[in-house]
């Protein structure tokens, strides 16, 4: 991945959240971004917050769910850029219903944009990656993926369902991809952003009690993760997940 100036990132769900800071760290590593999130308003603010920082930023606004949206897309930033290095599948939506409550049509929707949408981007990216012979994919599982919505978990087992797939689809994508393409997954704990605002708000003193570091995450803390997974040379990494919670032991 060599030409840093002109380096590459796609970054789903990235208009704010994590998304946001992970989309503002890659552009300070002198990566141009492609956001892709159904929040207009917010991504041209981020996108004028990127440009700030002497980089490009295109902005798509798509359902990450759909498929042949994701190869329109896809095939955009790659004919605007001329390359692509990075795609962190970041896009998410939380589900707070239990088996008992939740419908057939909330669950494929949970699995749909948490899951489905980390196939509908790694397809239409990994073979421009591969021509070109390199690239880096990041995708956001969570915490929930091992411990299956702990009590101050936003989202239930549909989440940790769809998450749990990611680490799986993870270590199947970095055999099949690489040595070309190295394979990620971060996997956050409680992280104060705009989706559990109302959770760490009401409980968030009590929740810094049941983490080591005693704080709640940042986003920024999950996005130098990313920025060093995106950039790091020599690579020596791929297949793994990299859990950041403040080491999260109860809550």
């Amino acid at each position: 991945m060599s030409g840093a100036a002109s380096r590459v990132a796609i970054v789903t769900g990235g208009a704010r959240g994590i998304g946001r800071a992970c989309a503002k760290a890659l552009a300070a590593k002198g990566f141009d971004i492609a956001l892709v999130d159904l929040l207009a308003p917010e991504m041209e603010r981020t996108a004028g917050e990127i440009a700030a920082l002497g980089r490009r930023c295109l902005w798509h606004e798509a359902d990450v769910a759909d498929t042949a949206r994701a190869a329109e897309v896809v095939g955009r930033v790659h004919a605007e850029f001329g390359r692509i290095d990075v795609l962190l599948n970041n896009a998410g939506k939380s589900n707070p219903k239990t088996i008992l409550d939740c419908t057939e049509e909330e669950f494929d929707r949970t699995i749909a944009i948490n899951l489905k949408s980390c196939f509908n981007y790694v397809r239409a990216t990994a073979p421009i990656m591969l021509a070109a012979g390199g690239g880096r994919i990041i995708s956001m599982s969570s915490l929930n993926a091992h411990t299956g919505g702990v009590t101050s978990a936003v989202s239930k087992f549909a989440y940790a369902a769809a998450k749990a797939g990611i680490l799986g689809m993870t270590r199947a994508l970095a055999k099949e991809l690489g040595p070309t393409i190295a394979v990620n997954a971060i996997c956050p704990g409680v992280i104060e952003t705009e989706l559990g605002n109302s959770l760490t708000k009401s409980r968030g003193e009590e929740m810094k009690k049941g983490i080591v570091l005693n704080r709640l995450g940042k986003p920024q803390d999950v996005a130098e993760l990313v920025a060093f997974l995106a950039s790091v040379e020599p690579n020596f990494i791929t297949g793994q997940h990299f859990i950041i919670d403040g080491f999260q032991w109860v809550i």
